[in-house]
C-alpha cells in the first residue's frame, strides 16, 4: 500500500484520506444491513488515473471492494456486497417491495400497512330520537306512567324533549285508540314535572309544522292531530291562546292551519267539548277518575267482605294504574278508620302490597301524605282521625312498608302545608274583596276588609291580583285599580309591598301574556302611572329591574315604562291613559259633571241629575262631582246641592269614600277659592257640619282632612 502511494497526486491522497475515515465512522441506514457500517461510495465517484492518463491499478483501493467477474473483468461492488451487476444479491435485500402473501403459513395481520378509516361523528339529537322510540314503544306496552318518566328523566338532553312530544304523539297518531289515550295520559303527567310547559308548546308547533308530512301516510291525521291540540287545551297543558298564536305563524293552506280550525271549531266550541273530549278515546283504556275512585273504593270493600288479600291485590294490578295507587293507600287508611274491625285487614293489604311491589314507596308515601293533609275535614266525620293516623304511621314504618323519611318531611312540610293553606284562603278571600270594589268602588271598605284579613305579609300578593284581574277588563277597572293603589300606599301599603308585588307581576308576565296578548304594555302603563301618582319613586324602577332574572321579559316592560315617564307630557298622558275608565279624557268627564249640574241647578229634576251621574259610568271619579257640586253651591249660594248630595248618598250613588275625597278636595283649594268667594271657608264649614250630621261624612273627617297630605288629582 505504501508503494502504491508514490503513484498517486496530493489530491488524490486527500481524498483517499477522507474516504478511509468515512469508511470507519457508522451511519444510520434506512436500509436493513447485515453490517452496523454502511459502506461509503466516494472512491467510486473518482477514476483513480496514473499521471499519464492510463487506468490505475487496484492496488491504491481496498481489495475487499473489488471482485473479478467470470469475464475477468474488475468489477466495483457495494460494501458487504449484494447488489453488483452479475450478482445473486444479499440475503435480506430490502430494495425491492416486499409483498405480504395472506396464504403464507407465516401470514401476520399485524404486517399489513396502517389504513385510516372514516367514521361518522353521532349527533345527540339523533341518539336521543333513538332513545324516546324505545321508551314510547315499552310504555305503549306497560302503560307504567312513572316508569315512562323516569327513562325520560334517566335520558337527560331536556332541550330535546319538544322532539319527544313530536315522536310521542305521531307515533300514537298511527296506532289505536287505545295508544291515543295513553299518550294524552302520558303528556298530561309529564307536564311541568318532567316537560316544561314551553316545550310542551313547542313539541305541538313541531306537529302542527309536519302536519302536511304526517298526512301523506295518516289519511284522517288532520282529525287526530285536531283532537290531540283540543285534548291539550281541555287538560290544562296547552294554553287557549295557543290556537291564536300558533295560526299566525302558519300558512292557511297548510294542514297544520286545518288542524287548529278543525281543533277550535268543532271539538271546543261543541257543548260539553271537555266531557266528550276525555271520553273520545274512552273505548279502551280510558277511565275517569271519578271512575277509577269509584272502582277503588268497591274493591277495598269487597276486600273488608272477603279477606282475600290474594285477591284485592290481584284487582288493585289490573286496574292498571300504578301512578294512581296513592288513591289505594289513601282510601284504604280511611276506611280502617271508618270502621274499626277493617284496621287490621287494610293494614294487611298495605303490607302485602307494598311487599309484593305492587304499590311503590313512592306511592305509599304520596297516599300517607294526601290523608294527612285532609286530616282536619275528616276529624269532622271521624273524631278520633289524629290520633289513629298517628298510630298507624309508626306501625307501618317499623313494619318497613312506609319509608321512614315521611315523618322527617311530615314534620318540615307540616308548617308549610299551613302556610300554603293560609295564602290559598287569602287568595280567595282577596279575589271576593276585589270584585265586591269594581263594583262599589267603595276604598275605605276594601281598606276594612283588607285590615280585618290581618296578613299585611301577603300585600304584594294582593298587588298582582288586584292588577292581574285588572288587566283582563276594561279601562273602568284599570282605572279603579291605579286609583286604589295610591290609596292604599297612603293607608297600609309600604313602598317595599308595591316593588316587590311589581316584581312578582313581572315575573309571571309572560304566564299572563298567554291569556292577555298586550299584557306587557298595559303592565308598563301601570308601572309608569305609579310612578306619576308617587306610588313608586323612579328608582324604585331600577330596583324592581335588578330583583328581575336577566332573561326575564319584565326587563323589556320596564325599559317601556321608563320610555312611557319620560316622554313628553308625561304625566298628563298616564294621567289620561285609561280615560277615566270608560275611554273619556278626564276634561270630557269634567265638562259632562259641569253640565248636568248646571242643568240641575237651572231647574232640573233630581231623579234625573242622578240618572246622568249614573250614566257616566264612573263610580270611581264621583269625587268631581262632589267637588263641583259644592263650588258651584257657594257660587251660585244655591243649597240645592245639597239636596242631590243627599239624594245620591241615599241611593248609593255617591260614597262615603267619594264624598270625602270630594270634601278633602275642596278643602285643599279653599284658599284659592277664597279670592273668588270671600265667604268659601265659612260655607265650606257648613256643608261640612251638615253632612256629618246626615251622614255623608265621618265625624273624624274635620280633624283628619287637617292632617291628611293632598289627594293628587287632574284638577
Amino acid at each position: 500500500m505504501a508503494s502504491g502511494e508514490g503513484f498517486l497526486t496530493d489530491e488524490q491522497r486527500e481524498v483517499l484520506k477522507i474516504a478511509s475515515q468515512n469508511a470507519e465512522t457508522p451511519l444510520p441506514s434506512p436500509r436493513l444491513s447485515s453490517s452496523p457500517k454502511s459502506p461509503t461510495s466516494l472512491l467510486s465517484d473518482h477514476q483513480l488515473k496514473d499521471p499519464a492518463g492510463g487506468k490505475a491499478p487496484t492496488c491504491g483501493v481496498g481489495v475487499r471492494h473489488v471482485r473479478r467477474s467470470h469475464s475477468g473483468k474488475f468489477v466495483r461492488v457495494k460494501k458487504d456486497g449484494a447488489g453488483g451487476k452479475g450478482t445473486w444479491g444479499k440475503l435480506l435485500d430490502t430494495d425491492r417491495e416486499s409483498h405480504i402473501d395472506r396464504n403464507d403459513p407465516n401470514y401476520d395481520s399485524g404486517e399489513e400497512p396502517y389504513q385510516l378509516v372514516g367514521s361518522t361523528i353521532s349527533d345527540p339529537l339523533d341518539e336521543y330520537k333513538k332513545a324516546v322510540v324505545s321508551i314510547i314503544e315499552e310504555y305503549f306496552s306497560t302503560s307504567d306512567v312513572e316508569l315512562a318518566a323516569s327513562d325520560l328523566k334517566d335520558l337527560g338532553s331536556s332541550e330535546f324533549h319538544p322532539y319527544f312530544i313530536k315522536r310521542l304523539v305521531s307515533i300514537a297518531m298511527d296506532r289505536h285508540d287505545k295508544e291515543k289515550e295513553m299518550a294524552s295520559v302520558l303528556l298530561s303527567s309529564l307536564y311541568a314535572d318532567v316537560i316544561s310547559p314551553n316545550q310542551i308548546r313547542d313539541g305541538f308547533v313541531m306537529l302542527l309544522d309536519a302536519a302536511d308530512d304526517l298526512a301523506v301516510d295518516i289519511l284522517d291525521a288532520v282529525n287526530i292531530l285536531a283532537l290531540f291540540v283540543a285534548r291539550a287545551v281541555v287538560d290544562e297543558i296547552l294554553p287557549p291562546a295557543f290556537l291564536t298564536r300558533a295560526k299566525k305563524t302558519l300558512p292557511e293552506s297548510s294542514k297544520g292551519y286545518q288542524v287548529l280550525q278543525t281543533a277550535e271549531k268543532s271539538y271546543l266550541s261543541a257543548p260539553h267539548h271537555a266531557e266528550l273530549l276525555e271520553r273520545r278515546w274512552g273505548g279502551s283504556i280510558h277511565v275517569t277518575v271519578e271512575e277509577m275512585k269509584k272502582k277503588i273504593a268497591d274493591l277495598l270493600r269487597e276486600y273488608v267482605e272477603s279477606g282475600d288479600t290474594f285477591e284485592a291485590c290481584r284487582c288493585i294490578r289490573e286496574l292498571g294504574v300504578s301512578f294512581f295507587h296513592h288513591e289505594v293507600v289513601k282510601r284504604a287508611l280511611v276506611l280502617a278508620m271508618e270502621i274499626q274491625a277493617a284496621e287490621l285487614l287494610m293494614l294487611k293489604l298495605l303490607k302485602e302490597a307494598a311487599e309484593e311491589g305492587l304499590i311503590s314507596s313512592s306511592q305509599m308515601v304520596k297516599g300517607f301524605a294526601r290523608l294527612a293533609e285532609s286530616l282536619d275535614d275528616l276529624a269532622l266525620d271521624i273524631p278520633s282521625a289524629k290520633t289513629l293516623f298517628q298510630s298507624i304511621v309508626p306501625k307501618a314504618i317499623s313494619e318497613g312498608w312506609l319509608d321512614a323519611s315521611f315523618t322527617k318531611s311530615s314534620c318540615e312540610d307540616g308548617e308549610g302545608q299551613s302556610e300554603e293553606k293560609r295564602l290559598r284562603r287569602y287568595k280567595e278571600e282577596v279575589v271576593t274583596i276585589i270584585h265586591e270594589y269594581f263594583l262599589s268602588d267603595d276604598i275605605p271598605e276594601l281598606i276594612r276588609s283588607l285590615e280585618d284579613l290581618g296578613l299585611p305579609e301577603f300585600n304584594p300578593i294582593f298587588l298582582k291580583k288586584l292588577v292581574t284581574l285588572a288587566l283582563d277588563r276594561k279601562n273602568r277597572e284599570k282605572e279603579m285599580a291605579s286609583v286604589l293603589l295610591s290609596a292604599l300606599h297612603i293607608e297600609i301599603f309600604s313602598t317595599e309591598d308595591i316593588v316587590n308585588g311589581f316584581v312578582m307581576l313581572l315575573e309571571s308576565a309572560e304566564d299572563t301574556a298567554l291569556d292577555i296578548l298586550d299584557a306587557s304594555t298595559e303592565l308598563a302603563l301601570f308601572l309608569a302611572r305609579a310612578v306619576i301618582d308617587d306610588v313608586l319613586a323612579p328608582l324604585n324602577l331600577d330596583e324592581i329591574a335588578s330583583k328581575l332574572s336577566p332573561n326575564c321579559s319584565g326587563s323589556e316592560t320596564i325599559r317601556m315604562a321608563r320610555s312611557l315617564i319620560t316622554a313628553r307630557h308625561a304625566g298628563e298622558r298616564l294621567l289620561r291613559c285609561w280615560g277615566g275608565g270608560t275611554g273619556w279624557a278626564v276634561e270630557d268627564a269634567k265638562d259632562k259633571i259641569m253640565k248636568l249640574l248646571e242643568e240641575y241647578e237651572s231647574g232640573g229634576v233630581v231623579a234625573e241629575a242622578c240618572q246622568c251621574i249614573r250614566d257616566l259610568g264612573m263610580p270611581f271619579f264621583n269625587h268631581e262631582v262632589v267637588k263641583k257640586a259644592l263650588v258651584m253651591a257657594m257660587e251660585k249660594k244655591n243649597d240645592r246641592m245639597l239636596d242631590l248630595l243627599q239624594v245620591c248618598f241615599d241611593e248609593g250613588l255617591i260614597t262615603i269614600n267619594q264624598l270625602s275625597k270630594g270634601f278633602t278636595r275642596v278643602k285643599d283649594g279653599l284658599d284659592d277659592l277664597a279670592l273668588d268667594i270671600p265667604n268659601a271657608k265659612d260655607k265650606f264649614s257648613f256643608y261640612m257640619e251638615y253632612a256629618q250630621k246626615k251622614g255623608w261624612l265621618l265625624t273624624s273627617f274635620g280633624s283628619s282632612a287637617m292632617e291628611a297630605p293632598p289627594i293628587a288629582t287632574a284638577s
